[in-house]
């Protein structure tokens, strides 16, 4: 695996990481819905996370395929660029249901390289 390679996949999980700490245990709604702060923190980590995506994809000699790449990167194009159009309940439900996914796949591409 190249070093950059590594690099990214390391800020994806800080990325993760980050977005559950913020979240919590509870993962609590309306609480999210009601927190400007925690919003654009989580819509942040998003950003980071499908822009570390497309420096990967766009690496010479890239050997890491990531489930759903390209719908991750739209995701982000999409906070940053239709920021007034962020729906809470889409985000909400990314964070949710794909984020532990993805946390899953980094991790297992991250351990079969060590």
């Amino acid at each position: 695996m190249l070093l950059e390679e590594k690099k990214y996949l390391f800020d994806i999980i800080e990325s993760i990481n980050s977005i559950e700490e913020y979240i919590g245990l509870d993962k609590n709604f309306d609480a999210y819905k009601k927190d400007k702060k925690l919003r654009r923190a989580v819509e942040r980590e998003l950003e980071i996370i499908g822009e570390a995506i497309n420096r990967l994809n766009k690496l010479d000699g890239r050997t890491i395929e990531i489930t759903d790449s390209r719908r991750i990167i739209n995701l982000r194009n999409q906070v940053i660029h239709g920021y007034d159009s962020v729906d809470d309940t889409i985000i909400w439900g990314i964070i949710s249901k794909y984020i532990p996914l993805l946390k899953t796949d980094i991790t297992n591409i991250i351990n079969n390289e060590q």
